[in-house]
């Protein structure tokens, strides 16, 4: 069904100039090929951490309160794409491909349907968006980070055991633009 996950790191959302530019690469390659786009939780999620840091949430209520932190996003990464549309489950990732549109996948409502990851901290956004992707059959999942990460250390301790074998995960920064379009080609 898709082509290409693509995950925006939250963090990106504190370099606006590369977070546009990110945008503005996958609304390009978004045209030829089926991409979907799944969020981080990045300011959202700091914020869901922080009040866990405070009144020792319990994991359940923290991981479904980062998972909705995604949500947030998600609804803000579609306002800015000019072919987006917000996704919440498997048919309406399907029915925003079938119309020519780029899916931005708001995911609470089917990861809380599924339950498919462990409820601790261990499991972020990026093993989310490795499970989806191997859900969607994707063959590469490409993790944009801020300006100047790079590496398998920046995934959290539970995205290796999530991706599935037959997706090919590729981590970038976000200042690799010439990269970036290369891997959503892919």
């Amino acid at each position: 069904m898709v082509d290409v996950v693509v995950k925006i790191g939250g963090g990106l959302l504190a370099h606006s100039q590369q977070f546009d530019a990110v945008l503005a690469t996958i609304d390009a390659v978004a045209r030829d090929r089926r991409l979907l786009v799944v969020p981080g939780g990045g300011p959202f999620a700091d914020a869901v951490r922080d009040v866990d840091g405070r009144l020792k949430v319990s994991a359940d209520a923290a991981h479904w309160m980062a998972i909705l932190a995604m949500d947030q996003y998600a609804h803000l990464i579609t306002s800015r794409l000019s072919s987006a549309s917000l996704a919440t489950d498997r048919a309406a990732i399907r029915a925003a491909l079938d119309a020519a549109q780029l899916p931005v996948l708001a995911p609470f409502q089917w990861m809380r349907a599924d339950d498919p990851l462990p409820h601790t901290w261990d499991v972020t956004s990026d093993s989310i968006a490795a499970w989806i992707a191997g859900e969607l059959g994707a063959r590469r999942l490409v993790l944009v980070k801020p300006p100047g990460a790079g590496g398998t250390a920046i995934v959290d301790a539970y995205f290796f055991r999530t991706l599935p074998s037959v997706v090919t995960p590729v981590i970038l920064a976000a200042d690799q633009q010439d990269a970036l379009r290369t891997e959503l080609f892919g």
